[in-house]
């Protein structure tokens, strides 16, 4: 086979970038720091300040029976607001298409530096695994950009009694776990591009002739100082044995 490990040194990078970029992404998804939430009542809020996620909103209160006081946002509830529920589901999509991205990736990159079989679906091969890691971004980055645009608009939440929650805050702000899951989205769609940039040199496919020196080619000619088979001394007896010698 022709060798081709020359040819996917940025790709193998790329796999790499990409194996980070799902953690992070992972990471941001499960965060609660999506949306810092400012009220101006620290009643039961004490510290003023509340972290709103996709899938629970927590604040610090030294008046309930829990310091860090948590609550779980269902996406079948009535008062989730869409970016939200959005979020849950496309987060999801984006860990399952990186995990499949890396997968693709990983087999990809094996068949060009291992691979000892003809390469008939190289490029079908890198093709899936910068698809899947292009969808992995796209399926992060639009709840991460929807929930920015609320956070700038001061959209409202409707949150239930049991939340302890006022339904609009003073004042809202984007958390760290949005700037997290920017960060790996982008991560992600480069590896993606790296993947679907990759072309394969014509004839990848094509066996290796090997070829042989023509100025080690030749006549070779053995001599020797006898005939093949026989000592230098004829046959004859070693005039200096003493067969006495290696009688028992």
């Amino acid at each position: 086979m022709r060798y081709l490990a020359h040819t996917a040194h940025k790709q193998f990078v790329g796999m790499l970038m990409g194996c980070v970029a799902w953690i992070i992404t992972t990471a941001a998804t499960g965060l609660n720091e999506w949306r810092l939430w400012y009220v101006q009542d620290t009643a039961v809020v004490s510290s003023g300040v509340a972290w709103v996620g996709i899938w629970r909103a927590c604040f610090y209160s030294h008046t309930l029976t829990r310091f860090e006081f948590c609550h779980r946002m269902d996406i079948t509830a009535g008062f989730v607001p869409p970016e939200i529920a959005a979020a849950q589901v496309l987060m999801v999509l984006a860990m399952v298409c990186g995990l499949a991205g890396n997968t693709a990736a990983a087999y990809a990159v094996r068949m060009v530096y291992f691979s000892v079989r003809r390469r008939d679906h190289l490029r079908l091969a890198f093709t899936v695994a910068g698809s899947l890691y292009v969808l992995a971004g796209m399926c992060s980055s639009v709840p991460l950009v929807w929930n920015i645009t609320s956070v700038l608009a001061n959209q409202s939440i409707d949150f239930p009694p049991e939340f302890h929650m006022p339904s609009a805050p003073s004042q809202q702000r984007v958390g760290s776990a949005v700037a997290v899951g920017m960060t790996g989205s982008v991560l992600i769609v480069l590896c993606g591009l790296m993947f679907l940039c990759y072309r394969p040199p014509a004839g990848g496919d094509e066996p290796v002739k090997r070829t042989v020196d023509s100025s080690l080619q030749g006549h070779w000619t053995l001599t020797t100082s006898g005939p093949v088979g026989k000592t230098r001394n004829r046959g004859k007896d070693n005039p200096t044995f003493d067969p006495e010698e290696v009688k028992p």
